[in-house]
């Protein structure tokens, strides 16, 4: 299979023509335009240093909100109150604090400046959307990423506090859920998403899904 090049034109080769690891193409930008078409397609960017890759993993790791575990320790941290749920009110800080998190086996971070200039952008316009968790007034957790129809496509989440990213995800997948979004993609597997009921579908079948409900 070949590998794409994009330029300036908006466009994006079919998924079916993914590398096995699920890279697709190399090099464009991260315009509104350009990121639109790629998740409505499935695609979605990742950097390599300062080049922005894109990718369309086949099989897909996803989660359907009606599957969502909340274990016995976490029902236990919900009910205690301990921290305060947000949405949408610290965008940029949740994605610099996903930009600054360490993380096993991964050198520096893909959320380069274009990246955060990209996805404020995308909130600004009601597009991007982030979920916070709030202990003593401070922002100890959190995720974002895009929603487009009854699909939101997760991007990243951190957490400074020992279960505050869990905290942010579950409360706001309960909240999407109750809004009638029916699939919550995670990208790529983490054992982190799998806890919490996150699983493999193949790639056909996303694609099939994103059609109907974007």
């Amino acid at each position: 299979m070949p590998l794409f090049a994009l330029n300036e034109s908006i466009w994006f080769p079919p998924v079916e023509a993914s590398l096995e690891d699920g890279l697709l193409a190399v090099g464009g930008d991260l315009s509104t335009e350009r990121l639109l078409l790629a998740y409505k397609n499935g695609i979605f960017p990742w950097y390599d240093g300062d080049i922005p890759l894109w990718w369309c993993p086949n099989p897909r790791f996803v989660l359907f909100p009606e599957e969502l575990k909340v274990s016995k320790s976490m029902k236990s941290v919900l009910k205690k109150n301990k921290f305060e749920f947000t949405v949408n009110a610290a965008f940029k800080e949740v994605i610099n604090q996903c930009k600054i998190t360490k993380r096993k086996d991964q050198d520096g971070t893909w959320i380069k400046e274009e990246v955060t200039t990209a996805y404020v952008e995308l909130y600004k316009k009601g597009i991007a959307h982030s979920a916070e968790t709030w202990y003593d007034g401070k922002l100890v957790g959190g995720l974002y990423g895009v929603r487009l129809g009854k699909i939101f496509f997760g991007e990243s989440m951190f957490s400074t506090e020992s279960n505050a990213s869990k905290f942010a995800f579950i409360n706001y997948v309960e909240q999407l859920k109750k809004e009638g979004v029916v699939l919550i993609d995670c990208q790529i597997h983490t054992q982190h998403l799998e806890s919490l009921g996150a699983r493999f579908i193949m790639r056909e079948q996303f694609i099939q899904l994103l059609q109907h409900y974007v």
